[in-house]
């Protein structure tokens, strides 16, 4: 059994998790609690289930709402490239989205995302330099405008710039994934339109435990 702990420190609010992993064969049984499962004494609050098989299905069911969330995944090779599906269904918004990523070689990926019956879809090139670097450009038709994105890995360190044209939101992002301290996310955004352009700082920490 695995166990993760998250926490999440804000500028307004603070907020943690847990998570519980048991592996059945080749089938993966969680639990995930938040914050709000033990304010005020333990409660289904927060509460989510799931079912997966890694590569093949997810579906979760949240306790509080009884509400269902089916996500299929597959991988069929296009002229022996690989060209991943993935289709998910919330039965609670009644909300079904479609996505594809065909990835040409190790460098270059594009990838498509569209929620059925609505404008929200999403059309996105990423391409990897010298195998740290990488460029992401998105166009999003509901908003008719383009994101950007360029990050990089040092050791074991990510470094993450983004840009939204459509609010001209910017976000700054340093990550660390490290097998002994845990990982870590430290994130700052700021909207440039504003005049005052004070940044959200959010930071972000979990620890993984075999149980």
């Amino acid at each position: 059994m695995k166990a993760s702990l998250k926490g999440r420190y804000a500028n307004e609010k603070n907020t943690a998790g847990a998570t519980l992993v048991v592996n059945a064969g080749d089938v993966k049984l969680r639990a995930s609690m938040s914050d709000a499962t033990f304010v005020d004494g333990p409660s289904l609050n927060g509460l989510t289930l799931a079912v997966e098989k890694p590569g093949f299905f997810i579906v979760d069911y949240d306790v509080p709402k009884k509400d269902f969330r089916f996500q299929f995944m597959n991988t069929v090779r296009v002229a022996e490239m690989p060209l991943k599906l993935t289709y998910s269904h919330c039965r609670g918004d009644n909300r079904t989205a479609v996505e594809g990523a065909f990835m040409f070689d190790s460098a270059n990926t594009v990838s498509a995302n569209y929620v059925l019956g609505t404008r929200n879809c999403k059309l996105k090139y990423s391409y990897v330099h010298g195998g740290d670097t990488t460029f992401e450009q998105c166009y999003d038709w509901g908003k008719m405008a383009w994101d950007f994105a360029i990050s990089r890995r040092v050791y074991d360190d990510v470094f993450k710039a983004t840009y939204q044209t459509s609010n001209s939101d910017l976000a700054l992002e340093w990550s660390r994934n490290s097998k002994f301290n845990g990982t870590f996310k430290i994130s700052a955004y700021m909207n440039l339109a504003e005049e005052s352009k004070n940044p959200k700082i959010i930071a972000e920490s979990s620890w993984d435990l075999e149980i």
